[in-house]
């Protein structure tokens, strides 16, 4: 068989060769540091038997294939060492994770730190015995007896979910057996494992509330110590800029188990950081041609039905009422979509309307599980940057080029563009129920944005079944500061909606045609945007965004006045100005600001007052010298107004 290499070369082989002994005949150096392969696209375990000609790359742990191989395996190993210690734990899932692994199990009571210690210093035994990993598959029925047999019910469950299909496969270290479709390294210490368990916690089976609440091992893995210790110190930062603690010891937000989980009540820093931006928003998606519009919280399920959301995304929304027991059953509103087509439907369009260009500040709830919800950032109420573009065919391609723009402008502004990533989000012809059922539209409009996409030059990723359910997606994915990736922006063609709504505009002929719709959020959830700021800047706002650019701190009461009447001047110039006039040491009050983050920090005593000064210290600089209020207002305004000169 003939076998096509990464370089491009081809080579000739036995048929029936496994990847291993393929690369191993390459290179012995190449054979040893594989952990999978990649064969005809898709990553495989090293056992893997090629029969025909294939293209086949080996992958190390430095390609993400190999690390996930591996890092799968070190969850195996992981949870043969908790059966070892604690045999009547229940299996659950152990997928690998970006920086780690996971495994969740059904055990009697929660793991303890001295627990995952001795599960750790388990896992090394496994690794030092070198106990080889075989991989091999069962009819259904003979799987879900095995899985009985060993009192595995959460993997008879998740075989009775598979496809009628699906191939069934098991991998088997020793006395452990774990139903798993792998790829898997080809021993427990085919490789060097720098284990470390980070953490344990409660989750939900299948992320869902109304099942049972398991524990959660989170832990990590690299051949290199070093390598671990690096990861181990980032991890560390990382709590450090943690905006589910940092933004509530900063003040931004809070919870309370009273109003409900993924609820946050935002305090009035938070508040206030968020009306900027908001602000900021509505005022550049006006100067670009948006309308505003105002719509309700809620509407009856008639509506969600036209649209399809009732179908395809009712488990993610709020509904009051029963539709066996009430006549009218409402739902609190997933997204705006609908209710602005219903604007555009109450008025006659001709071809020479077009664009309209609706937006709102629109407050949203999603019923997301229990399991998924994570302080700012995955919530159950939230405010989106919503709006929705109904355009012509032959504008779309301008008006999609245009809302990138936008979205560029803020990320911009933000100081967040070199921090995202951009990612293509295409329909599944293998989840189609998930889906609007029409594969032909489906082909066409991601044909389009695809061009579309690739005349403006983006660098993106493709994923499959990422799609909303009415059109494919760009999105714009950033990762908070445990490496988790979340969607921040989102730019969607929908095919399907405007023949739903019987959405139309008259062209130059007089003949009625559907029109293009545009969804999109320029600045995304703001709630979600917050977290990634006080991740970001560890709390440290832009000096824009920040609910308190400046704090005057007084030496003595005897500047009071004086410290009352510039504080005065500041806010009729835009500056967000704080006093300090307590009975506090100038020193403590100093420390408290910095603390506090706050940008801009003046001191005025005796000195200043008769001067007409203030000391100015910046943050992150300390003091900078004495200036004049106007020197120091002046200054302070150009800085603000960076967000739009760039």
């Amino acid at each position: 068989m003939n076998i096509k290499l990464k370089d491009g070369s081809i080579r000739e082989f036995k048929s029936g060769l496994t990847v291993k002994d393929i690369l191993f005949e390459i290179s012995p150096g190449l054979g040893r540091a594989a952990a999978a392969a990649l064969v005809d696209g898709e990553v495989v375990d090293l056992r893997t038997v090629v029969e025909k000609d294939s293209e086949l790359t080996a992958l190390t742990t430095e390609d993400e294939g190999g690390m996930k191989a591996y890092r799968h395996t070190a969850s195996h190993i992981m949870a043969q060492a908790v059966k070892r210690l604690y045999p009547d734990a229940k299996l659950a899932i152990g997928p690998a994770i970006d920086n780690g692994f996971y495994y969740d199990f059904d055990v009697e009571k929660p793991f303890s730190p001295d627990d995952l210690e001795k599960i750790e210093k388990e896992t090394k035994e496994i690794v030092k015995a070198n106990y080889p990993i075989e991989r091999f598959e069962l009819p259904r029925s003979e799987a879900i007896e095995l899985m009985d047999k060993q009192g595995e019910p959460y993997k008879v469950e998740l075989i009775n979910d598979l496809p009628a299909d699906s191939v069934i496969s098991f991998y088997k270290q020793d006395d452990f057996t774990d139903l798993c479709a792998g790829p898997h390294l080809l021993s427990t210490g085919a490789k060097k494992f720098q284990f470390k368990l980070l953490s344990a916690a409660g989750a939900y089976w299948k992320g869902s509330e109304k099942n049972k609440m398991l524990q959660r091992i989170y832990a990590t893995c690299f051949e290199k110590k070093e390598d671990l210790d690096n990861y181990l110190e980032q991890l560390e930062e990382a709590k450090k800029r943690d905006h589910n603690k940092l933004g509530r010891e900063l003040g931004y937000f809070t919870t309370n188990e009273a109003v409900g989980q993924g609820l946050p009540l935002i305090c009035p820093k938070g508040a206030k950081t968020i009306q900027i931006m908001q602000r900021f928003v509505e005022d550049e998606e006006e100067r670009r041609g948006y309308e505003l519009t105002k719509t309700p919280y809620m509407a009856k399920s008639d509506l969600y039905k036209i649209s399809g959301h009732w179908d395809h995304y009712k488990d993610g929304m709020f509904v009051l009422g029963d539709e066996e027991k009430d006549d009218e059953v409402l739902a609190l509103r997933p997204m705006t979509c609908p209710f602005q087509f219903m604007i555009y439907k109450a008025y006659h369009h001709s071809y020479r309307d077009l664009p309209v260009r609706y937006t709102e500040t629109s407050p949203l709830f999603r019923n997301e599980a229990s399991g998924e919800m994570h302080g700012l950032i995955r919530v159950r109420q939230f405010t989106l940057a919503d709006a929705h573009i109904i355009c012509r065919p032959d504008q779309i391609d301008q008006e999609f080029k245009d809302v990138l723009d936008l979205i560029q402008y803020i990320m911009k502004a933000l100081g967040v563009d070199k921090d995202v990533t951009y990612r293509f989000s295409k329909w599944s012809k293998d989840n189609r129920e998930k889906y609007i059922d029409n594969e032909a539209a489906w082909e066409s409009t991601q044909a389009i944005m695809k061009r579309i996409i690739d005349e403006i030059g983006l660098e993106y990723t493709e994923a499959d079944d990422e799609a909303a359910f009415y059109g494919p997606k760009l999105d714009v994915q950033f990762k908070n500061v445990f490496g988790k990736e979340d969607t921040l922006f989102t730019l969607q063609v929908d095919f399907a909606l405007a023949e739903r709504f019987d959405m139309y505009y008259v062209d130059k002929d007089d003949v009625r045609q559907r029109p293009y719709i545009l969804h999109r959020s320029s600045i995304g959830c703001y709630e979600r945007t917050l977290a990634m700021l006080i991740e970001k800047y560890a709390g440290a706002m832009p000096l824009w965004v920040s609910a308190e650019q400046i704090r005057i701190l007084a030496v003595t009461n005897r500047s009071d006045e004086y410290i009352n009447r510039i504080s005065e001047m500041m806010r009729s110039k835009g500056l967000r100005v704080k006093t300090d006039l307590r009975n506090e040491s100038i020193g403590y009050k100093i420390r408290e600001a910095r603390l506090e983050k706050v940008p801009y920090v003046l001191v005025v005593g005796d000195k200043e007052q008769e001067s007409d000064t203030v000391a100015v210290r910046r943050r992150g600089e300390g003091e900078i010298g004495t200036m004049n209020i106007d020197e120091f207002i002046e200054m302070a305004a150009k800085e603000d107004l960076t967000k739009v000169i760039f």
